[in-house]
This record gives structure tokens, C-alpha cells and sequence, in this order.
């Protein structure tokens, strides 16, 4: 299936394949064959909640079905999450998606994640479609506290973030570099969370509740999957987990932690006074949640860092996942990263990944035309992305932000969005507004949105 020719291509990855492109194609490819068969992927997660897809299929596993239906799990499974999953359709594809996200399959990593995210063995159930759960969602309220005195933070693998707030007004930000991604003790991560609350606090005349975001899967104010972890043994990882709870102890007010992306859609919710919010952070990874229109969370990963959004076979690959075409290597420093070499961008081979996003942000400032092409690309990528979500989610704004949209960078990345939905994708550019924060919300909008988690002690 070529795609290559019916798109706006990205400067300086011309092998871009999008995936919503890809799955358009197969799904009209499919409705002309007059053999189309239905498909229904469910989810199940904690309580029995479930989350349901339905799509249709050729009857026969092959290879093309077989590429749709597999890069159609991953994205369900890390946006939506799931400990069990239904594959409700053709035996054959199911048989085949079992063996796939097993223990030795390829999708090993996402197996695993899973387990470790629902505290049970990930299952792939084989079934028809008329067997798959009835859908069953969770609509959660969350945030919006804004009165007393509060503390917000958030937890980013490069740097980490706080802010002081009274009644909704910031009177105090900070922003600190670490690298908890390669540290083995989690007193690291206390110790400098820690610090970062007595700063805050300083600045208050007292501390009513504080609130937290950071990257990974967060149950119960416990980390279940973080790369800020990775570098933890297993027989340390339960007290690296809790080092919330540790924190609540502590300080003894009231303190709930979510995950990044939700915050990011919570931010976006309270500075814009908006709801049908998918928030989209651009940092040392790419995060995301997802606000509905009445202003609830339903609660789903939203991992949109593992998602697949190319479809060609060589695009770059994960690091962590192994997996090629994910989210992460397209909207955040590792995409900068990725694409210096085409943009024809020497930097120190040492150089990390924050100083080198400083680099092509520097090269933007003096009206660099190689730097402008990276932050296209990126643009291009994002337009296609939000089509690719809507079929998804249910959003009527798309919130950007984090530290690869800082400055006249940021700027095109949204221009050349916006144009790519405007003409490829008219009936989504006529539903969503892609809408960023002021400069200052940019970076430590989080960690103010943040602090207005916990609701006050009665």
C-alpha cells in the first residue's frame, strides 16, 4: 500500500508513512472487496471497566490485515489500556495477535508493561464479535481545587518542576534539572522531590494540600510503570513506588498524583475554560490525557509515547519499547534528536538531549533555515497525528505544549499542523481548535494545574 504519493510530505522525513493515512486506506480498500468481515477489539481494566473499537477486516490473515490489525491493538491498548484483551473476529487474526503480545511475541515489551500496569498477567482472549464485553466506561472528576495554599509539582525525565499557590495564583515557579532515568536508589528521587516542596513551601504561609504529576502509569497515588524508574532494582521498586504516600505521611495534607498527560489536559482545561480537551506535552517524552465534554476523565493510559504513528517499516525505533513508528520519536526531544542528521545539524556526540533541543532552539533564534526544517517536520507529524486521534478520541481542543514548543519553533510546529488538517482533514480541522497556553504556561503550567488535584481536608 503506497501512501507516500497522497501526502503533504515532512522535509526531512520524506519515508513518512501516517498512520491514519494507512488505516483509511485499508479500511476503504477492505469495503470495496465486498468480503468485509467485523472486527471488535475490547479492553478490560481495573473494575471491570471496558473500552470497545469496532472496525471490519478481510476473513483471511494476511500480511496486510494482519499490519492494520496489530499496529490497531497497539495504539488501543497504550491510549486506552487494557490487563485484558478481546480480539473479536476472523480465529486466525486473533490466534495471531495472541502469539504477537505474549511473553516471547513481539510485542513482549507491551505485555509486560501491561502486567506490571494492572497487576495481573496480560490475557489475549480469542472470541467473535458478538462476545467482546459490552462497553463500560469510568468518568471521573478530577482537579479544579483552587483554594488555600497548595503546592504543585511536576516530574519530567530531564528536568522537574514547582510551583507555590494561593487561591489559583502562582507565586512561585521553579524549574530543576535532574536524571532520575539512570539513578538505582530511589532516596535520589525522595530527596530532590522533597527539596523541591520545601522550596515551594517557603514561599507559603502554610501548606494545605499538594498535588503532583509526572510520567508513567499512577494507580492509587503509586507508580506502576515510569521511565523515571527504570534504573530501580526490582527489590527496591515497591519503595520507589510509594514514595507519594511517603510524601502524604509526611507532610500530613491531603496529596493525589496523576499522570502527566491527564494534568496537561487539566491545565489546558483550567487556563483556556474549555472540556473535549486532548493535552499534548512535547518534552523528554510525549505525554497526553484526555478531558471529556463534561469536564470528566475517563481514566485511560493515554500513553500516547507508544502509539503508532508511521507505518514505515524502517522509521526510527524506540529505545525503550523496541518498537518502530511510536509517538515518542516523533513529539519530543527525541524527535529533535532524530532528525539533526537530515536537517545536516553536527553536535557533540556526548551532548544530551535537553542541551541539544537548547542547540536548535539557539539555531532558531538567529533565523537558522536548517532548525526551521526540523520544527516542519514536527509540524507535520502533529497534523497528522491530531486526524489519527480524533478517530479516536472525542476532543474538540488540542492543547500543545512542553519544552519542544518553546519559541518560534513552537509556532510552526502548530502552523504546519494546522495546515495539514485544514487540507487533508476538513471535517476534523472544522472540529477541533489546536490551542496553546502563553509562553510562562508552556513550562510549568503542569505543575500549577497540578496543585489543584486534591480537594481540602472538610
Amino acid at each position: 500500500m503506497n501512501l507516500i504519493s497522497s501526502i503533504f510530505p515532512a522535509p526531512l522525513d520524506l519515508q513518512f508513512q501516517p498512520a491514519v493515512l494507512f488505516n483509511r486506506h485499508y479500511v476503504a480498500a477492505t469495503k470495496k472487496t465486498g468480503r468485509a468481515v467485523p472486527l471488535v477489539i475490547g479492553l478490560e481494566r481495573e473494575n471491570k471497566l471496558v473500552s470497545r473499537y469496532e472496525t471490519i477486516v478481510l476473513p483471511e490473515a494476511d500480511a496486510l490485515t494482519l499490519r492494520y490489525v496489530e499496529r490497531l491493538v497497539k495504539f488501543l491498548l497504550w491510549a486506552w489500556g487494557g490487563g485484558k484483551l478481546y480480539v473479536g473476529g476472523p480465529k486466525k487474526i486473533g490466534e495471531a495477535i495472541q502469539k504477537i503480545y505474549s511473553p516471547r511475541g513481539a510485542r513482549k515489551f507491551d505485555f509486560d508493561m501491561m502486567t506490571a500496569a494492572y497487576a495481573q498477567k496480560f490475557q489475549v482472549v480469542v472470541t467473535t464479535a458478538e462476545k467482546v464485553p459490552v462497553a463500560k466506561e469510568s468518568k471521573i472528576a478530577a482537579g479544579g481545587h483552587l483554594k488555600g495554599c497548595r503546592i504543585g509539582f511536576d516530574l519530567g525525565a530531564s528536568d522537574y518542576k514547582f510551583s507555590a499557590v494561593i487561591d489559583g495564583e502562582a507565586v512561585f515557579t521553579d524549574e530543576v534539572p535532574w536524571d532520575p532515568k539512570t539513578q538505582s536508589n530511589p532516596e535520589y528521587h525522595y530527596h530532590h522531590i522533597v527539596s523541591g516542596l520545601h522550596r515551594a513551601a517557603a514561599y507559603l504561609p502554610r501548606v494545605d494540600a499538594i498535588g503532583g504529576s509526572s510520567a508513567g502509569i499512577i494507580v492509587d497515588n503509586e507508580i506502576r510503570v515510569a521511565s523515571l524508574l527504570r534504573a530501580i532494582p526490582k527489590k527496591d521498586f515497591s519503595r520507589a513506588a510509594k514514595i507519594f504516600k511517603r510524601i502524604q505521611r509526611e507532610w500530613n495534607v491531603p496529596v493525589v498524583v496523576m499522570n502527566d498527560g491527564d494534568v496537561t489536559a487539566l491545565a489546558g482545561a483550567l487556563s483556556l475554560g474549555a472540556k473535549g480537551m486532548l493535552g499534548i506535552a512535547m518534552g523528554s517524552s510525549q505525554a497526553a490525557g484526555f478531558m471529556d465534554k463534561h469536564g470528566r476523565i475517563p481514566g485511560w493510559l493515554n500513553e500516547l509515547a507508544f502509539v503508532p504513528v508511521d507505518m514505515n517499516p524502517a522509521a526510527a525505533e524506540d529505545e525503550w519499547s523496541k518498537d518502530r513508528g511510536t509517538g515518542v520519536m516523533y513529539f519530543s526531544q527525541q524527535a529533535v534528536n532524530k532528525l539533526l542528521p537530515a536537517a545536516n545539524i553536527s553536535l557533540p556526540e556526548k551532548m544530551g538531549l535537553p542541551e541539544r533541543l537548547k542547540e536548535v532552539q539557539n539555531l532558531m533564534i538567529k533565523g537558522d533555515a536548517r532548525a526551521a526544517k526540523i520544527y516542519e517536520t514536527i509540524g507535520v507529524y502533529l497534523g497528522y497525528a491530531l486526524a489519527q486521534y480524533a478517530e479516536f478520541y472525542d476532543y474538540e481542543s488540542a492543547l500543545i505544549l512542553g519544552r519542544v514548543t518553546t519559541g518560534q519553533g513552537g509556532d510552526i510546529v502548530i502552523e504546519q499542523a494546522q495546515q495539514i488538517l485544514k487540507k487533508h482533514f476538513p471535517e476534523v480541522a472544522k472540529k477541533i481548535e489546536i490551542r496553546v497556553p502563553d509562553e510562562k504556561s508552556r513550562r510549568v503550567g503542569q505543575a500549577v494545574a497540578a496543585a489543584s488535584l486534591p480537594a481540602l481536608k472538610k
